[in-house]
């Protein structure tokens, strides 16, 4: 948190913002950063979609008390929330780390993604459309990458897509409890030395 509040002090950042954390870690740091007098996150950056929503536990409505930023990642779960049940991709196909994060749902979270498609043939809107203003009642400002240039217009549609209190209802109604895959499965001191999914590369920290 000091050396962050360093990077602040010396006009190179202007906030800063964390990411893949419990809302206690965030409690703790921003309250020894109170505490010091150094720059406090004020943005979280987590792992939160329409078939994922485990965030909204406790990280949620703790950065609505907080008045922190919530900018997730994932916002189209590698792409499920914008392609109808059956259809594929290559990056679907490939991508280890996203298998690993979905499939093991992927039955239950089908039902969700059939109702993206069901209503954004009913709204005349793609998919992305529909699973992003969902997401937009929910957070800040999601993260939406984008391989090609109608991902973009996906994106930029849906910021002007509202969606009514009984789509919203309508879509979050078959969610069920998510186990926590990746980062934030080994987020905590037990697997302090095991192979984490994620690295650093050759850095040397």
């Amino acid at each position: 948190m000091e050396g962050l509040n360093r990077v602040v002090q010396a006009g190179k950042a202007r906030y800063i913002g964390i990411s893949n954390c419990f809302a206690w870690q965030l409690a703790k740091a921003n309250a020894i950063a109170e505490r010091e007098g150094w720059a406090r996150f004020v943005s979280v950056q987590s792992h939160y979609n329409l078939i994922f929503r485990e965030e909204e536990r406790e990280m949620v409505p703790y950065c609505h008390e907080e008045n922190i930023a919530l900018t997730p990642y994932s916002a189209l779960a590698s792409g499920r929330l914008s392609r109808r049940p059956g259809e594929t991709s290559e990056r679907q196909e490939k991508d280890a780390y996203a298998k690993f994060k979905y499939d093991a749902t992927a039955q239950q979270d089908g039902i969700i993604i059939e109702r993206v498609a069901e209503l954004a043939e009913k709204r005349g809107v793609s998919m992305t459309e529909i699973s992003l203003a969902w997401l937009l009642t929910k957070v800040t400002s999601p993260v939406a990458g984008a391989t090609k240039f109608h991902h973009v217009d996906g994106a930029v549609k849906a910021a002007d897509l509202e969606l009514t209190e009984e789509e919203i209802g309508y879509l979050e109604a078959p969610y069920v409890p998510h186990p926590l895959a990746g980062v934030m499965a080994q987020n905590k001191p037990s697997n302090a030395n095991e192979k984490h999914v994620w690295s650093t590369g050759d850095q040397k920290i």
